[in-house]
């Protein structure tokens, strides 16, 4: 089976994330902050720690303070922590079209609770134009604006760094949903002056699902109550939650085995080097897109080249159903994904509702040989 689906997870992980989460399981487990301050307790502090300190580096925290690093269980709840926790009836926050439901269905749920939801309209590239940005953010007051980085359906990148200056002009807390760009694309959360910036493990990051978390602008996360309250190993004298950082927001046991696989995946990651990653995932996408042009009727959403954009690809092929040839791709030996992907409103921006796409992800450990048999498979069909 040739793996074609890396923006839902990547894989294979590196050797050295399963090892750690296996060594977890069987050689610490002990719970973090709940125990008798034996050495498994502290081994298991101390890879908490290590695991903020790397993402704290990683994503160009505040002040470079790990503090100012939360754990969640995906970027989902990374968002819903944000939205849910900063947003109230009355308040206005903007959004993309481009946007996946981890996105738009906290906004619509706040919108039937009185909050107001504007969205900028990107174009049939699914590209949000900058003037466009601008323009809807000098002509109403808003309170918030949260995009993706990259769309999940197909690929392509926000000038985020013109919409961070603009929301900076404005004083508009910036947040942002690094789902498909962590781990691809260099993002430091203090130089562009993120309100919070969510991410999540199990994709570009390398690790395990089940991991997410947040970087937070301090300032930003004061303003922000707490969706889930309870035990942090902390505090156990209080009845209320405690407002330091990061307990304020992570009560209860977190996902400790993902979170060692994921201070592993940061370490390899580092190793590796973002600048190589990127690479070879921009040349894989190149030689993806030359391949592509051999197959008649085949229409691509998207950016036409791989500037401005991930190798993230969806297709249509003329007179074929994209569930159906997704599985018969499957059935010789290529994974993709078909359908609406999670994201609606990306699909109806890039003229691909309701019929969605086939989503072809190669990633990192993809091979040419394996491009070129999937285009083969497609030719056949």
């Amino acid at each position: 089976m040739s793996y074609l689906n890396n923006a839902a997870t990547t894989w294979p992980k590196p050797e050295c994330v399963i090892d750690s989460v296996r060594d977890f399981m069987l050689k610490g487990g002990a719970n973090s902050s709940r125990g008798s301050n034996s050495q498994r307790d502290m081994n298991t502090m101390n890879i908490i720690l290590d695991c903020r300190i790397k993402l704290a580096e990683f994503f160009g925290a505040y002040d470079d303070d790990p503090m100012n690093v939360t754990f969640t269980a995906n970027i989902t709840e990374s968002l819903n922590v944000v939205l849910r926790g900063y947003l109230r009836p009355g308040m206005s926050v903007l959004t993309s079209s481009m946007e996946h439901n981890a996105v738009m269905r906290p906004l619509r749920a706040l919108e039937s609770h009185g909050v107001n939801v504007g969205i900028v309209h990107a174009d049939s590239r699914g590209l949000i134009h900058i003037d466009d940005f601008k323009r809807e953010i000098e002509s109403s007051k808003y309170d918030l604006v949260v995009m993706t980085h990259a769309s999940n359906v197909c690929g392509t990148v926000q000038p985020v760094n013109d919409i961070a200056e603009i929301c900076r002009a404005h004083s508009v807390p910036f947040v942002l949903d690094t789902a498909q760009t962590a781990g691809v694309i260099p993002i430091n959360a203090s130089e562009l002056g993120l309100a919070a910036l969510c991410f999540t493990g199990h994709k570009s990051l390398m690790g395990p699902q089940g991991t997410g978390g947040i970087i937070w602008n301090p300032e930003f996360a004061a303003k922000v109550e707490p969706i889930i309250t309870g035990g942090t190993g902390s505090y156990s004298h209080l009845e209320t939650q405690p407002e330091d950082m990061p307990d304020k927001f992570e009560s209860g046991t977190p996902n400790l085995p993902g979170i060692a696989g994921l201070n592993s995946a940061l370490e390899w990651l580092n190793v590796t080097g973002l600048q190589k990653i990127s690479q070879r995932e921009n040349d894989t996408g190149r030689y993806f897109l030359e391949r592509l042009r051999t197959i008649a009727g085949c229409s691509l959403s998207g950016m036409p080249e791989m500037t401005g954009r991930l190798p993230v690809f969806a297709l249509n092929i003329s007179g074929k159903d994209n569930g159906i040839l997704a599985d018969e791709l499957s059935r010789l030996g290529y994974e993709t994904r078909p359908g609406l992907h999670c994201a609606p409103s990306a699909h109806k921006t890039l003229g691909t509702f309701p019929q969605g796409a086939l989503r072809v992800s190669p990633g990192y450990f993809t091979e040419e040989g394996e491009i070129d048999g999937f285009i083969d498979a497609l030719k056949t069909l």
